[in-house]
């Protein structure tokens, strides 16, 4: 009887699955791994795409921010920052100059033990300064041809130098996280985050698509309006270490992290599940619903139709948003879908994704929310993994398939 371990909060949950019903694992394609964590990254640093080192771009008086991901994210900040400010300051530049960023977007402000927990105690406790982005403190600086407004965070517009982190993962409506997506919607306005969001709706806004993608372009063209001089992203591995690092230009270097990143997560499937297992991950891919959603809609591309996907996420902090625990909570799928297409609400839309899957599938939930909870927005609680899956097989036969997608927050199933 095979055996998978999968991520829940802090945590694994072992998973058995009898032999005629185990389809498959589907996990990150192998790839050469030569250096990983600091080495990976010092190596992106000595070799930029399409720019100069960060050491040769930085003069020693100027202000730089350097914007990096929230706690809702699993980017290894207190890995890369140090890297960062080593460069920063073999050009000169004094702590009291550098001000890192957290990218809040449209999500909530930090505890300074969070803020800690992402920057490392040896940053936190020097002059530089660790500000939470604020919706509500943007510039304009102008209108992107798809009609979102570029309202970037005072701090960032005013600086000398801007240097964008992150990772790069597959997105369910931008192609891909990363680039200049921690500027848009990382430190945008609500109003800004909510126009480019909206473009979701449209046919092309998907997971793995770059060249068409609306919502994308939008994100892309920001870099027209405000110069960021330097990107770096990681790509992390199951263990999230970090095994391939771009770095320079936010476009080129982004675009090749893009084509490293599909040949790790990109995993062909010759067919589809009756019944997929899936994780986000673990901590803190797995925080919240909201954050939980990106591997239920990539597993819905491993699924039959009236097959059922089997969420096994903590969701400690509960929905994670207000507008989406609303919607959840008080629409039927029908009504979401409907809403979504007849006037976009920033937290809906992700409500409006789930219930796009809930149209099609059931979904059966292992997490740590309540069960009246979990049944109020249509889906089904469980206490473990195995009662979801007995009940699974019951429902559909005892000759079901079971994938299991122990990293869904990353892996893309893709059918050849």
């Amino acid at each position: 009887m095979p055996t998978v371990k999968i991520k829940f909060a802090k945590t694994t949950k072992k998973v058995k699955i009898k032999e005629k019903n185990f389809l498959g694992i589907l996990e990150p394609n192998k790839i050469k791994v030569d250096l990983i964590n600091e080495e990976a990254i010092k190596r992106a640093l000595d070799h930029p795409i399409g720019s100069k080192k960060l050491s040769e771009i930085v003069k020693p008086k100027e202000k730089v921010v350097i914007i990096t991901s929230d706690i809702t994210r699993p980017m290894p900040s207190k890995v890369v920052l140090p890297l960062v400010i080593d460069a920063l300051k073999e050009s000169g530049v004094k702590e009291e100059k550098i001000e890192i960023i957290l990218a809040l977007g449209s999500h909530r402000k930090h505890t300074l033990e969070e803020k800690k927990y992402i920057v490392g105690e040896t940053i936190f406790k020097s002059q530089i300064k660790i500000t939470d982005s604020d919706m509500e403190n943007c510039v304009r600086l102008g209108i992107c041809n798809h009609g979102t407004p570029v309202d970037v965070f005072r701090p960032v517009v005013e600086a000398d130098r801007v240097i964008c982190l992150g990772n790069i993962d597959y997105h369910y409506f931008a192609g891909y996280s990363g680039g200049i997506k921690a500027i848009m919607p990382g430190v945008s306005s609500w109003e800004a985050i909510q126009a480019n969001h909206s473009n979701m709706v449209k046919k092309e806004a998907y997971a793995g698509n770059l060249t068409t993608n609306p919502v994308r372009l939008d994100i892309d063209q920001v870099s027209e309006f405000i110069q960021v001089d330097f990107l770096v992203n990681v790509i992390l591995d199951a263990k999230k270490d970090v095994v391939k690092v771009v770095a320079g230009d936010v476009i080129k270097a982004h675009r090749e992290g893009c084509q490293l990143l599909d040949g790790l997560y990109g995993v062909t499937i010759k067919e589809k599940a009756d019944i997929v297992i899936t994780s986000p991950g673990g901590f803190p891919k797995d925080i919240n619903l909201y954050q939980s959603q990106k591997a239920l809609d990539n597993s819905k591309h491993a699924v039959k139709a009236r097959g059922i996907i089997i969420l096994v996420a903590s969701a400690m902090e509960g929905f994670g948003e207000e507008h989406f625990k609303e919607w959840m909570i008080s629409k039927t799928p029908d009504e979401m879908i409907q809403s979504i297409e007849e006037n976009f609400i920033l937290g809906g839309h992700k409500a409006a994704a789930i219930a796009r899957i809930l149209k099609k599938n059931q979904i059966f939930f292992v997490s740590d929310l309540p069960d009246d909870l979990v049944i109020s927005i249509g889906f089904s609680p469980f206490s473990s993994v195995d009662a979801a899956i007995k009940e699974s097989i019951k429902a559909l036969g005892e000759d079901s398939k079971i994938y299991v997608i122990p990293t869904g927050g990353s892996v893309l199933p893709i059918s050849v």
